[in-house]
């Protein structure tokens, strides 16, 4: 392993899979102790076993919708080596017309993905500041830097993490922690199968890529571990797009999704028949 970023103790929320896991590994790899933190216990307990011999890898099962929770998995990694690092990775998604979004599940993107993301740096620049300084890393995403149509709700929690990020570096800096968030376009993990299973959208993905193909959780573990690393000292409050260029073109079609969930005429903006 490196030694970049030995001493130093990492917390990654949705650490258990996906963006989450390979940007705690690429931490480690460069000397960091790491906590992983996500709702399943045995996923955490899955992807602790993955990591190469060396590591020193925490787990602590705990939902960031929940403050509390968060809290005392905060406490609890502190209280074992003193935090210095802190990435809000754990998130969720939906995809529903305006005029068809069921205000439950708009309540729960922007409760995991919003509310998790500002309960990890509330607690964790507390810890973070008690040791001296460090850095705290969101990841957002594409669907916070330009429009995606029938996805309301993330795209608000996610611009949402990018003002808090820009928000929390100007405020923090005088602590002497650095804050900045990773915004991915389209990644090959399990909570985007249904994008690259179905043609048309990842066609559309695809177009309006100017480096014409989609990103691999390394993509994106890379700059999490750039911009938490002493390499980026001089850092703080930027939304940096890993996407492919992405950023420079439109948000994805969605219409094949939501004309089969919702049906044509609310895609096509007929709402006469709504109740």
């Amino acid at each position: 392993m490196g030694s970049a970023l030995e001493g130093q103790h990492a917390l990654v929320t949705g650490g258990g899979s996906g963006i989450g896991l390979a940007s705690a590994r690429a931490l480690a790899a460069d000397g960091a102790e790491v906590t992983l933190v996500g709702r399943s216990a045995e996923k955490l307990e899955t992807a602790r076993a993955s990591f190469p011999a060396g590591s020193v890898v925490h787990v602590h099962p705990a939902d960031v919708a929940d403050e509390a929770a968060v809290a005392e998995a905060i406490r609890a990694a502190d209280a074992r080596r003193s935090l210095t690092i802190a990435v809000a990775n754990a998130g969720t998604g939906d995809i529903a017309p305006l005029v068809a979004t069921d205000t439950a599940r708009w309540h729960n993107v922007l409760a995991t993905n919003l509310d998790g993301c500002m309960y990890t740096f509330k607690h964790a620049a507390r810890a973070i500041g008690r040791a001296g300084g460090g850095a705290m890393c969101a990841i957002s995403s594409i669907a916070g830097v330009r429009t995606h149509r029938f996805m309301h709700a993330y795209g608000v929690s996610k611009a949402g993490i990018d003002m808090l990020v820009r928000g929390a570096a100007d405020e923090l800096g005088v602590a002497g922690i650095r804050v900045n968030s990773v915004c991915p376009g389209l990644v090959d993990t399990d909570i985007a199968q249904g994008l690259f299973g179905t043609e048309a959208v990842l066609a559309d993905y695809l177009d309006c890529m100017p480096l014409g193909r989609t990103g691999v959780v390394a993509d994106i573990a890379n700059a999490v571990r750039f911009l938490c690393g002493p390499e980026s000292s001089w850092i703080t409050g930027v939304n940096l797009s890993v996407d492919g260029g992405h950023h420079l073109r439109r948000g994805p079609n969605y219409e094949p999704f939501t004309r089969a969930l919702y049906g044509d005429e609310i895609t096509d903006g007929r709402f006469d028949n709504l109740e």
